[in-house]
């Protein structure tokens, strides 16, 4: 007896109630899908189906052999799949999710480049700050800038995530420089409201321990691009990652103050679900953003 075909014609009569259609989907006749399910049976020293002439159910034995055997098939189809897809050219629609700010400054910029290198790769961006479910809502990968949980899904880190608290030169020159995180009391800031408890910066005491500071706000902003232009103008001290202000910073149109006392833990992350993380598009994807990104990006080079 082969036994894997045997397994295969028994899961292919469990997942459609009827040898025929087991035949049909195998490409074979129901008489060779029969025998093989009665030789599995013979094989087992167990029954596996009930059968009558008009009602076909697994027994307690059978549910119990497909619970197992399924996912071992599937798994040997992901791995013949893993061999073939190493060989392959990455194609197909790639749905990709990103956040609203780093996506437009970043990440479109970069898909020129890397539909260039893969042609035969079609490309579906959404750009949103929402958190998205990935199998849910069918994307293949996230961009994410985070401090990441642990999960279901593959996380590769690409890029560090640096902070900066700034302010124009024209607005610490009528408000003073803050010294210590606690001085913030006394400026004017303007918070992300797209972020919870956005009065509430943290920061690092000067023993290493975290510190927590409510500012006050009269501006609250839902969008980085926005707060950016308001600190441009300004109207206060913002907290902002350098991907948003890096070149004010080089450019001295934005001064950063209190580096010494800002944690930096996020990290920008290539994210996706482990039944995607073997294919080829999704794997071309990733290496791109990790070549073009990190370890150290860009957007924190001093030119």
């Amino acid at each position: 007896m082969d036994r894997l075909a045997a397994i295969e014609a028994f899961v292919q009569v469990t997942e459609t109630n009827s040898f025929s259609e087991a035949a049909r989907r195998l490409r074979t006749s129901k008489s060779v899908i029969s025998r093989q399910v009665s030789a599995l049976e013979t094989e087992l020293g167990a029954r596996l189906f009930h059968r009558t002439t008009r009602s076909l159910t697994l027994t307690e034995a059978g549910q119990g052999y497909f619970s197992r055997v399924g996912q071992i098939l599937a798994d040997l189809e992901e791995a013949n799949l893993a061999v073939t897809q190493l060989q392959s050219a990455p194609r197909g629609t790639l749905r990709i999710n990103a956040p609203m700010s780093f996506g437009f400054l970043h990440l479109a910029p970069a898909l020129p480049d890397f539909m260039a290198r893969y042609p035969e790769v079609e490309l579906d961006v959404s750009m949103t700050d929402r958190f998205v479910d990935l199998v849910d809502e069918g994307f293949d990968l996230a961009v994410r800038i985070a401090a990441l949980q642990d999960s279901s899904l593959i996380a590769r880190r690409l890029a560090p995530i640096r902070l900066a608290v700034c302010a124009s030169p024209d607005y610490l020159q009528r408000h003073g420089v803050p010294q210590l995180p606690q001085d913030l009391r006394a400026h004017a800031c303007i918070v992300n409201s797209n972020i919870p408890s956005a009065g509430e910066w943290k920061f690092l005491g000067a023993d290493g321990k975290p510190l927590s500071v409510k500012v006050e706000s009269k501006i609250a902003i839902n969008n980085g691009d926005a707060l950016r232009v308001a600190a441009l103008g300004g109207l206060g001290l913002t907290i902002l990652p350098t991907f948003i202000v890096g070149r004010d910073l080089q450019a001295g149109t934005l001064v950063s103050v209190l580096s010494d006392y800002l944690a930096q833990p996020l990290g920008l992350h290539a994210v996706y679900h482990h039944a995607r993380h073997l294919s080829p598009k999704v794997r071309a994807f990733v290496d791109f953003l990790a070549e073009r990104f990190g370890p150290r990006p860009y957007w924190d080079l001093v030119e």
